[in-house]
């Protein structure tokens, strides 16, 4: 198979879980292009394996937006027609990584059973 050299090629970003064990490489549109699961993922089950695959999918999404934004606009596309395109500024990247950051569930105690 060979491709056409005059149709765009999809940026692509990565994004992984904080320990590693769940990765994956999306296109800016949020499409898994690569994902690696570690083994031991699989003791959680399906529900939240896919809870995460599909975070990740939207992170990885939000960087290679964030890319293809910055490559048109070092091609000269003008700003106003890349805020159309909805591809989101680095600042939108950030923003979504605080939010993210903010929402995870940290345990109410670290008292534990005997």
């Amino acid at each position: 198979m060979t491709t056409d050299p005059s149709l765009p090629t999809a940026t692509v970003a990565s994004a992984a879980n904080r320990a590693r064990t769940i990765a994956v490489r999306a296109t800016e549109t949020g499409l898994p292009m690569d994902i690696h699961i570690d083994r031991g993922e699989l003791r959680y089950g399906g529900e939240h394996l896919a809870r995460e695959i599909l975070r990740l999918c939207r992170e990885a999404g939000r960087e290679a937006g964030a890319r293809r934004r910055e490559d048109l606009a070092r091609e000269g596309m003008p700003g106003h027609v890349l805020d159309r395109l909805g591809l989101p500024t680095r600042d939108d990247v950030a923003a979504a990584e605080q939010a993210a950051a903010e929402d995870v569930d940290a345990p109410t105690s670290w008292m534990r059973l005997v």
